[in-house]
């Protein structure tokens, strides 16, 4: 059964290389050159995207009071972050409501996966070597991609910093060192060195060591009652954190292309400090995370109007959980998951105006564990991808379809007999996507945009196998996704407003075939994964963003995003009155009304900068009663920042304030985040 699971997946890969291989004599007008120029690379594209991504860079990136990616992707329109409190808490995202396992998040072009539940914990990747966050609705609207690419609700791009040097430098460095509350140490460094006229190398690592102690106040009511239950202020305890960062990289110039590989490795013990539940908010769980991955691509424009992408990467991730306390129940597990994975993408050009690709990938993940009566599954995943795009002046098009082929294995596992378990059936799935936008005034940048997505989630690991609660029967989780909106840009050099942009976006999604657990017979100590969700998204995105220039030399920024959202479980239930008090309830945790400001001063060598997140009213359950009602919450952040140039080192000095106002708020309910808190950044570059 191995081999003709790894026969099928293998054809049904490299298929569509031998066809894009096909296409490499057929000569066509060459639009994918690329030009290097000293110290800088061009790459050409004759295509803008179709719908724009909402993206943070550079200086409007580092002033954000942002310890991790998380921290930042809190200022998108659209998207819903869950935090579990404190630096090392674990950090998850969601998108237009659609759930956590369907959004796609890359690093550097080549997604990072988790196989065993399918989230990221976006707390793990530090700002510090992050250059850009782009985030993509329904998919990046670029078709030269690998096939996995396509196959996500939606994408968040991580793209770190690439080696730049000027003409006369062969070295950069930078140190940053990061003190201040929760016993915060943080230093981390950058070295970046030019090996040869077209080969640059990069080592970038940082510590991070934190108590993870911040104040708190805790209190609840008694249902139906103005009494207190509890009052209490205490400290967050078991919080702590130590972690260690690694990556290493290097960046190859060739003849019409480029080629870069990179190694990242992660490391943490951390606590676990837990829900607070019924007053106990002293907990004793400890985690440890292990994070490995070696990752290649090579992008080259072989002849005419043929270009060949390939990605490979390799991963290995390791996590152990530790729950000491035998009045409950004494827990020590640990998972080890790998992955490797290999894509072909084939671009080819039919005219000026018209480009498809075929892109094929392959993907193998195992996961082992040292829980009783566990499996170990093998997933075997081949994705064949047809795109293509047309650009006819005023119109531009984009539609895709993506084949998902599926076989898993189960090898003899943890069971008391030896005895092998079923693995899931395999899957087959065939999801299109069409994007549009259609500029109506050839004189005004004003763009009015679409698009119409059909795509599913796989079920995880832990959906179909995890132990007495897995049900290899599940179908994949589908989402349907429709979008229309627009955007409008001016530039007006010499003005005060210099430069002005908005967008707004209308939005539908279906989330059918969503995976829930629900009990299993009669009792509700034992659950089961079923595939009975139903969930209806509609909502509104707008985002706005301004660049004041004035005669002083001041130069102000804006950036204002809104969200409203009506997210509604329309999951049909068995028990009538379970079902009279959550059918058409907005969904836990998803707001109605959200939004951000994002705000900057600068002034020659200085730097002020203003951030505010607002969440509105929510549930933690789909049953919208008062029980279950969660407040608004919002903070302030503020933070300045001074440049300081000496010979040829340059100084950064800056001071960070959060939650200026001394808030006490919940993200989830019972992980209380912390309070006022402060951070000191010192770095230096040459």
């Amino acid at each position: 059964m191995r081999i003709s699971c790894i026969l099928k997946t293998f054809s049904i890969t490299f298929l569509g290389l031998f066809i894009g291989i096909g296409l490499y004599g057929q000569q066509r007008a060459d639009t994918g050159r690329i030009k290097t120029l000293q110290g800088v690379t061009i790459y050409t594209s004759v295509y803008k995207e179709v719908i724009p991504s909402q993206q943070l860079s550079g200086a409007n990136l580092k002033s954000l009071n942002s310890f991790s990616v998380a921290d930042a992707i809190r200022y998108f329109a659209g998207v819903q972050v869950k935090d579990y409190g404190g630096i090392g808490g674990l950090k998850t995202v969601d998108m237009r409501s659609m759930g956590t396992n369907h959004m796609g998040v890359f690093y550097d072009g080549i997604q990072l996966g988790n196989a065993q539940n399918g989230q990221i914990d976006l707390g793990k990747f530090s700002m510090d070597n992050i250059e850009s966050i782009s985030i993509y609705n329904g998919q990046k609207s670029e078709i030269f991609q690998p096939a996995r690419d396509y196959g996500s609700s939606g994408t968040i791009y991580l793209r770190s910093r690439k080696p730049v040097f000027d003409s006369l430098k062969r070295t950069n460095f930078k140190g940053v060192f990061k003190t201040g509350s929760f016993d915060l140490v943080n230093p981390s460094l950058l070295l970046e060195q030019k090996l040869t006229q077209h080969v640059n190398y990069s080592f970038s690592s940082e510590f991070i060591r934190s108590s993870g102690r911040y104040p708190f106040r805790y209190k609840r009511v008694f249902h139906g009652s103005k009494d207190v239950a509890w009052d209490t202020t205490a400290y967050r305890q078991n919080g702590d954190i130590n972690a260690l960062r690694l990556e290493s990289g290097l960046y190859g110039n060739i003849d019409r292309g480029y080629w870069n590989a990179k190694a990242y490795f992660y490391n943490s013990e951390r606590g676990i400090p837990g829900a607070i539940v019924n007053n106990v908010w002293k907990r004793a769980q400890r985690q440890w995370d292990r994070n490995f991955f070696l990752q290649g691509s090579f992008q080259k424009n072989i002849i005419g109007g043929y270009d060949l992408q390939v990605n490979a990467k390799y991963a290995n991730d390791y996590m152990r959980y530790l729950n000491p306390d035998t009045t409950l129940m004494y827990i020590d597990n640990n998972f080890h998951q790998q992955e490797w994975y290999a894509s072909v993408a084939n671009k080819y050009s039919l005219s000026k105006k018209i480009d498809i690709n075929l892109s094929t990938d392959f993907q193998y993940n195992t996961l082992n564990a040292n829980l009783d009566g566990f499996v170990f599954p093998e997933r075997f995943t081949s994705l064949v991808a047809l795109a293509g795009a047309a650009d006819l002046g005023k119109l531009k098009m984009q539609a895709s379809v993506l084949g998902t082929f599926v076989n898993e294995r189960v090898t003899r596992g943890n069971t008391p007999t030896g005895d092998s378990a079923i693995s899931a059936p395999s899957k087959n799935e065939i999801t299109p996507a069409v994007f549009l936008s259609y500029k109506p005034f050839s004189k005004t940048d004003f763009n009015i945009r679409a698009f119409y997505k059909n795509i599913f989630r796989m079920p995880t690991f832990n959906d179909l196998y995890y132990t007495d609660i897995g049900n290899i029967s599940l179908k994949p989780e589908y989402t349907h996704q429709y979008n229309l909106g627009f955007v409008y840009r001016k530039s007006r050099p010499g003005s005060v407003l210099s430069e002005w942009q908005i967008q707004s976006d209308l939005y539908f999604n279906r989330v059918t075939d969503k995976i829930v657990a629900v009990p299993k017979g009669s009792g509700m100590y034992r659950w089961m994964m079923m595939n009975i969700g139903d969930v209806e998204i509609r909502g509104m995105d707008l985002v706005s963003d301004q660049t004041f220039s004035f005669p002083t030399g001041i130069l102000l920024n804006l950036r204002a995003a809104y969200t409203y959202q009506t997210a509604q479980d329309y999951t049909k239930r068995k028990n009538p009155e379970l079902q009279k008090l959550t059918y058409g309830g907005q969904i836990p945790y998803i707001p109605r009304h959200s939004g951000s400001i994002i705000s900057s001063i600068q002034y020659y060598s200085w730097r002020l900068n203003y951030s505010f997140i607002y969440v509105g009213e929510r549930y933690h359950n789909s049953a919208n009663i008062p029980e279950n009602y969660e407040q608004p919450w919002y903070t302030s952040d503020l933070s300045a920042s001074k440049n300081i140039q000496l010979k040829k080192y340059h100084f950064r000095i800056s001071g960070e304030l959060n939650n200026v106002f001394n808030q006490d708020y919940e993200v989830v309910m019972n992980y209380p985040m912390p309070k006022r808190n402060y951070k000191i950044i010192l770095s230096v570059e040459l």
